[in-house]
């Protein structure tokens, strides 16, 4: 199985991100902002800050932005927004399942906006719990092996104390308990390895694999959906093949 992770239903929108570079800090400061609210401001004991931050630095978000966002979110600024993390439930074309985690001000915006591009795109909202029980929170880490075995990265990783690991042609993805993220990150980054990304995301129990016309429609439904200011990440269990990755990117190239 390959190609069927968050990692690489995104990287192939990795140009088009940047091109969005406003939107993209914009999700970026939610993110540090609300990681700051609930766990502090200090990224030494609040993991999901320590991440948020290296992804601002990945995006070339400038440091004051950064320091900006997570004082905010401390609350030593004024006029930091008050955002709510929430976590949606849907169906795309064919019944994908599918999660969206958004970070807004206005829910009922949000609710709206989310329900129009279902529509649109042939699928629905969804009541709670109608595709949740499908997905298990996991530590993610990706990556890109440039020239070392997979294999031993397989090792390292499982040594490490993961619990899977997945290879494709150009990716290493492995999967943790929530609270391993850190202890294999740390491993990992200690043997010489370059991380891509690390992550709490959803990772789905089962996944369904569709032709590729069916899965063109549903890829575009996530598409649309991430664009949205609010979302911070769509989650569904749609299998992607390497192949089918390369044929989108040049399709949006």
């Amino acid at each position: 199985m390959a190609g069927h992770s968050k990692w690489a239903n995104i990287k192939h929108r990795k140009a088009a991100m940047d091109a969005k570079r406003g939107q993209l800090f914009s999700r970026l400061t939610r993110e540090l902002i609300v990681a700051a609210r609930e766990g502090g401001p200090d990224p030494e004991i609040n993991l999901r800050l320590r991440l948020a931050i290296e992804r601002a630095r990945a995006a070339n978000m400038p440091k004051e932005n950064i320091e900006r966002a997570i004082r905010r979110g401390a609350g030593l600024e004024k006029g930091a927004e008050q955002f709510e993390e929430l976590l949606y439930e849907g169906y795309g074309p064919h019944g994908v399942a599918i999660l969206v985690r958004v970070l807004t001000d206005n829910r009922n915006r949000t609710v709206a906006e989310l329900r129009r591009i279902f529509s649109r795109h042939g699928g629905s909202l969804a009541e709670s719990g109608a595709v949740m029980w499908n997905f298990e929170k996991k530590g993610y880490i990706a990556i890109r092996p440039d020239g070392q075995d997979p294999e031993r990265i397989f090792e390292m990783a499982i040594e490490a104390g993961a619990e899977d690991v997945e290879i494709s042609e150009d990716l290493v993805e492995i999967y943790t308990a929530p609270e391993d993220l850190q202890a294999v990150r740390q491993a990992l980054m200690a043997a010489g390895l370059t991380i891509d990304n690390a992550e709490v995301t959803m990772r789905p129990k089962t996944r369904v694999a569709l032709d590729d016309h069916a899965t063109m429609a549903v890829m575009s439904l996530v598409d649309a959906l991430e664009e949205l200011d609010d979302v911070q990440q769509v989650y569904s269990n749609l299998e992607i093949s390497d192949e089918l990755i390369r044929k989108y990117e040049a399709q949006a190239a």
